[in-house]
């Protein structure tokens, strides 16, 4: 075999050689490459996803600074309420006796208007049973006053307050302004100055013409 023979030979032998490891390279590359974009493009994803598990994250400081205010507005509200129930319980009561203590005043009234229209001296005549009345309505005064009761007093001349009298007539007056409380027909009462039991009142209609 000649010498060109023989180059000719080896350099068709090597031929495919080349041509494979060319193929294998190229094989690898595009192997390499497809591995390459799914974690190029998983990686947006992994880097996405901390942040919308941070976004969806509550703000716990927040949400016990609210739960901590909202508490402790319920705890003032609740002692408000007990102390509310505390103060005001006896009110009924205490509005049934109202009655017998106008009944004991009238009484004593008309008492001490026969006395006066009776004797002219001016010394004390009161009989012992018209005494002991005006004791047991003394006692009864300073109970309710014990308990946070108190009457309404010098309510004439005064305005017309809706809250705590109740206007049952109006009647022209000499001596009080139009709109202003010239008589009291029943005494107004207040309970730790709120309202038991509203004035019945008259109100002036201004000058008789």
């Amino acid at each position: 075999m000649s010498k060109k023979e023989k180059e000719e030979k080896e350099a068709e032998e090597a031929k495919p050689a080349e041509q494979f490891a060319e193929e294998a390279k190229a094989a690898a590359e595009a192997k390499a490459a497809a591995e390459a974009k799914p974690a190029d493009e998983a990686k947006p994803a992994a880097e996405a996803k901390p942040a919308d598990e941070a976004k969806a994250e509550p703000d716990w400081k927040s949400l016990y600074a609210i739960t901590l205010a909202d508490f402790d507005n319920y705890k003032k509200r609740a002692a408000r309420d007990r102390e509310d129930v505390y103060r005001y319980a006896e009110s009924d009561i205490l509005k049934d006796i109202l009655p017998t203590v106008d009944n004991l005043g009238l009484a004593l009234g008309s008492a001490k208007a026969e006395v006066a229209n009776s004797d002219q001296s001016g010394k004390d005549s009161a009989s012992p049973l018209q005494k002991g009345v005006q004791m047991v309505y003394d006692g009864l005064l300073k109970a309710l006053a014990d308990h946070g009761a108190k009457p309404m007093e010098d309510l004439v001349g005064k305005e017309l307050d809706p809250n705590f009298h109740e206007a049952i007539a109006t009647l022209p007056s000499a001596d009080i302004e139009k709109g202003k409380i010239s008589n009291v027909a029943k005494t107004g009462w207040t309970l730790n100055d709120k309202l038991l039991r509203a004035a019945q009142v008259v109100v002036s209609a201004g000058k008789p013409e």
